[in-house]
């Protein structure tokens, strides 16, 4: 079973990433030929829009996450049999979900003409975005449900593909209709509507070829709702997760839907209205976003290889798998950090040029929130694995700290002071909380180590940040005259960082080394059998 989760994982990480850069480069591209065409105003009204569908996406209360819990046991012992019954279940509470998600839906829009009053946007605008979202959104309860079975198996590469490719084919088709039907009316005349269309249609299709490829893969599964609504009383424990998830999910949406919804109220300096200054940020969050979903492609289904591991029940090997983990999201977490701060508004200048700059405060707080994001990847996968979702009172806590924070900072401060409600939240319940509780329930030994090998990485990233940055200072051409420039300059610094950065955790922390034998043991015995 190891090597197959490794096969699975190499696998997952060659497929998603071709997927990615194809579509990291269209997204910067048609990101400067919507903002040249339809304006920073339009994609901060977007933003805004996918805020209120998020708020909608409560109501999905965890069932997948706990329906993913489910499918560990069953995928690895090949229970088909129950694995079609769970995989109904899911299929007939994400029917009523979707159903409950719809009303909320349509009862939110008869707000709208009060919550954008003199907001200078047209309202047909507001609701053919928000209708096209909505309807984007109840795909994956009434259509994409089966989805979950891919997840399970570690086969998450075929819906990042599917995704991935619908989204490459959807900013080709929408950049034509800029570049064909643009015209310099307000937010460009019909332009607008036809690049909702297309998102929405697009959706569809990506709905349609993940459906065919589930049925060629696995043939037996036959996931029905009406099944589902027979067997739902007899898995509790799909029902008891859901409940403890709800609360979590709360947690997860203060932190990424709320957050635009505050900045909307919050972010406008003197001079610039709130969806234009939304615009500016998500050009640095799009930046952050991008490079890190990259990370996210590369350890998509790792998830449920933890819980495959954890259903082996072999605890010596499951925590030399954490610290492994540990280690490598350590060092990507270091490496964003660096890049993102020498790197981003370089990048910023020559993509759509200096006056799409913000502040550099944002940039830090932005940076300290994706530097957590990263590293708290490993605990999350293996509370996820074990199931371990009964501290409600934790995203609650969280939740509470996260809005509180981000109303006052944005109160004060503006857009940088809403960024210090996540960071804040995190910090207490993320970076404290959640690893004693994974060492308690989960892994079942003390704390205090993770506690010693915290300090011994953070150390690591210090050493490597004050030498990096002193060797940085030596190269002196500037990144922000062109692309060339910049990319010379992100390579030369991005290589002497890692290098630096590498010595420094192998010298420092076993789950380094543990996980550079365990690719140097890997790469010997790929090329040793091809000789």
């Amino acid at each position: 079973m190891a090597e197959s989760r490794v096969q699975k994982t190499i696998l997952n990480a060659k497929v998603n990433l071709i997927f990615y850069f194809i579509n990291l480069a269209v997204t910067f591209f048609s990101r400067k030929v919507f903002l040249d065409s339809l304006g920073a105003d339009f994609f901060g009204l977007t933003s805004t829009i996918g805020g209120f569908i998020g708020f909608l996406s409560l109501v999905e209360l965890g069932i997948g996450n706990a329906i993913s819990f489910a499918l560990y046991k069953p995928m690895y012992d090949k229970d088909y049999k129950k694995l079609n019954e769970i995989v109904s279940v899911l299929g007939y509470l994400y029917y009523l979900v979707g159903f409950i998600i719809l009303g909320c839906g349509i009862v939110l829009s008869m707000m709208f003409p009060y919550w954008f009053a003199g907001k200078g946007v047209s309202m047909s605008l507001v609701y053919s975005v928000f209708y096209s979202f909505l309807a984007s959104v109840l795909l994956t309860y009434f259509v994409n449900f089966r989805q979950s079975i891919l997840s399970a198996d570690q086969r998450n590469y075929v819906i990042t593909g599917c995704f991935q490719g619908a989204s490459f084919i959807c900013y080709l088709l929408q950049m034509g209709v800029v570049y064909y039907f643009f015209n310099y009316t307000p937010y460009g005349g019909i332009c607008p509507y036809l690049w909702v269309v297309i998102s929405l249609l697009t959706n569809i299709g990506c709905a349609i070829y993940l459906n065919i490829k589930i049925n060629q893969m696995y043939p037996w599964l036959e996931a029905k709702i009406k099944l589902g609504k027979e067997k739902w009383r007899e898995y509790p424990e799909i029902i008891k997760k859901t409940k403890q998830l709800f609360l979590h999910k709360i947690a997860s949406y203060a932190q990424l839907q709320i957050r635009p919804l505050v900045m909307f109220k919050f972010a406008a300096p003197d001079k610039l209205t709130a969806l234009e200054m939304i615009g500016k940020y998500d050009n640095y969050n799009l930046t952050a976003g991008k490079t890190s979903s990259l990370i996210a492609v590369v350890f998509s289904g790792n998830v449920a290889g933890v819980g495959n591991l954890i259903a082996e029940g072999n605890k010596e090997r499951i925590h030399k798998v954490y610290w492994e983990f540990f280690a490598l999201k350590f060092f990507i977490a270091g490496l964003l950090a660096f890049g993102f701060w020498h790197l981003t508004e370089p990048f910023l200048v020559c993509w759509l040029g200096e006056q799409y700059l913000l502040t550099k405060l944002l940039l830090l707080l932005l940076i300290i929130n994706e530097f957590i994001w990263q590293i708290r990847y490993t605990t999350d996968a293996f509370i996820m694995g074990y199931g371990l979702f009964q501290d409600v009172w934790a995203p609650v806590v969280e939740s509470i700290i996260s809005v509180v924070v981000a109303v006052l900072g944005g109160y004060f401060w503006g857009l940088e002071g809403v960024l210090l409600g996540t960071i804040v939240s995190m910090t207490l319940i993320v970076c404290i909380w959640k690893p004693y509780f994974l060492f308690k329930e989960g892994l079942k030994i003390s704390v205090w180590g993770y506690w010693t090998n915290f300090v011994r990485y953070s150390l690591s990233l210090l050493c490597a940040v004050v030498v990096g940055n002193y060797c940085v200072e030596v190269i002196t051409f500037d990144p922000s005259q062109s692309f060339i420039n910049w990319g010379l300059y992100a390579v030369c610094i991005m290589s002497i960082f890692a290098l630096i950065y590498f010595v420094f955790l192998f010298l420092l922390n076993d789950g380094m080394r543990d996980f550079a034998n365990r690719i140097g043991n890997m790469a010997k015995s790929k090329f040793g059998s091809k000789k």
